[in-house]
């Protein structure tokens, strides 16, 4: 009789609390838990954003990607994995630090260097150069930017090409996997300039058919991939 008692007890306790929580809205029609979608949904509620990521923060997991892989596809796993780990504002801050990046670089004397690095060097292939310098570190790409001939010193025997096209999308992948949204969808364009569209207008100062004009920027370079 005392366990009858004590089971109808408990059954009375477990209906009422389930009573409860479906009044408050804690429970979707499987028996889940709502509040915890809702908690997700909030996540991802962004508004459009001109900030860019920190610029320490931008090149420390740079650094760590280069220490922590050997080839292009690995940096490219890795560092879509690092970006994910970031908020998803943090993470556009990282696609616009990028184009930060990239504008800065887009001059004549940079232009020479992927040119001869490259055997040539079109728009796009400018712009997955300028990708390949950022993704060498910090050091590298403000010592290109002052020299673009400094880039010497990241020639590696049996490399065909210095670009890296896939460095470009690292942070749209990783905004994709963690919100199921386009990245570009979220940056306001309204106050964010530099970036391609922006470009500043420039001169070349060198031609690929006059070797002297070359030269004359990079030296180093030229005479590595024409001597």
């Amino acid at each position: 009789m005392k366990n009858l008692i004590v089971l109808t007890l408990i059954c009375a306790l477990i209906n009422c609390t389930n009573s409860k929580s479906k009044d408050l809205g804690l429970f979707d029609k499987t028996g889940k838990s709502d509040q915890i979608a809702k908690i997700h949904m909030d996540t991802t509620q962004l508004e459009k954003t001109a900030k860019m990521l920190d610029e320490e923060t931008f090149w420390e997991i740079i650094r760590k990607s280069l220490q922590s892989t050997k080839s292009q596809r690995a940096q490219t796993e890795y560092l879509i994995s690092e970006i994910g780990k970031l908020t998803p504002k943090e993470m556009i801050g990282f696609r616009l630090r990028t184009d930060y990046l990239l504008y800065q670089t887009y001059n004549s004397g940079m232009w020479c260097a992927g040119s001869i690095m490259n055997g040539g060097c079109s728009d796009d292939g400018f712009e997955y150069f300028r990708c390949w310098v950022i993704s060498r570190g910090k050091d590298t790409y403000y010592n290109a930017k002052a020299n673009p001939d400094y880039l010497i010193s990241e020639v590696v025997e049996g490399v065909e090409f210095y670009e890296f096209e896939s460095f470009w999308y690292v942070a749209l992948k990783a905004f994709d996997y963690k919100t199921s949204k386009a990245l570009y969808d979220y940056i306001d364009n309204e106050n964010f300039k530099t970036k391609e569209g922006f470009y500043p207008q420039f001169e070349f100062d060198w031609q690929a058919e006059d070797p002297e004009s070359m030269i004359r920027i990079c030296p180093k370079l030229y005479a590595k991939f024409n001597g």
